[in-house]
């Protein structure tokens, strides 16, 4: 069941901001659409995963665009989280020693996260870079499909707790109150449908490679 909230919203980085100043957690300011129970999960939807969705839509076209689709496809969280962890390696220690869990708490987050995770996960800046390198190279930049998947599957699966997707950013976005990928349900449901994507490019392949050239 969808529940409007309908008063449009600041950034989600300038809520983080405000927030964070004032020594409190993020509120929901926006316009979302509550697509889950409950909120309490905090998880994202796992970056191996858009990457292979990535991969699988151009697998078909050769390893080199496989390997395009799978980073481009992750592209958008390497470029706001990815830096963070690279540049944090302590938190990496401290989750994989389990003395922490969750993601990232807000506090600790550099405001370049906020910033990159609005310009990557934006279809209008999705659009645009599209739209630059067509002109630019005479050609569609198919590839760029992996992360125009990687938005539209964020949008419904973040909740407004944490990292809502910004998807009209740099205009008022209507966030999505998600569903979390976290639960054993979705994400069995996730990998169980890559795995029969996977299996069915491979069976494919395999096909095609058995027959006869002329």
């Amino acid at each position: 069941m969808f529940v409007g909230h309908f008063s449009w919203s600041q950034s989600f980085s300038e809520i983080v901001s405000q927030s964070n100043r004032a020594g409190a957690r993020p509120i929901d300011c926006g316009w979302s659409l509550r697509l889950s129970r409950s909120n309490s999960r905090k998880f994202r939807m796992d970056v191996v995963a858009h990457g292979l969705w990535g991969g699988a839509l151009f697998c078909r076209r050769g390893r080199r665009q496989f390997f395009g689709g799978l980073i481009i496809g992750m592209a958008p969280d390497l470029l706001s989280f990815g830096v963070f962890h690279v540049t944090h390696p302590r938190w990496i220690l401290l989750r994989l020693a389990g003395e922490i869990s969750g993601p990232p708490a807000f506090s600790i987050l550099p405001a370049y996260v906020f910033y990159a995770y609005n310009l990557t996960h934006s279809l209008v800046m999705w659009a645009i870079a599209f739209s630059f390198l067509w002109l630019f190279i005479k050609r569609p930049p198919w590839l760029f499909g992996a992360w125009l998947l990687h938005i539209l599957c964020d949008i419904p699966t973040h909740a407004t707790s944490y990292f809502p997707t910004p998807f009209l950013w740099p205009f008022p976005t209507p966030f999505v109150n998600g569903i979390s990928w976290a639960t054993p349900e979705f994400l069995l449901a996730n990998y169980s449908c890559l795995i029969v994507v996977y299996t069915g490019i491979f069976l494919y392949s395999r096909k095609k490679e058995s027959l006869p050239r002329n």
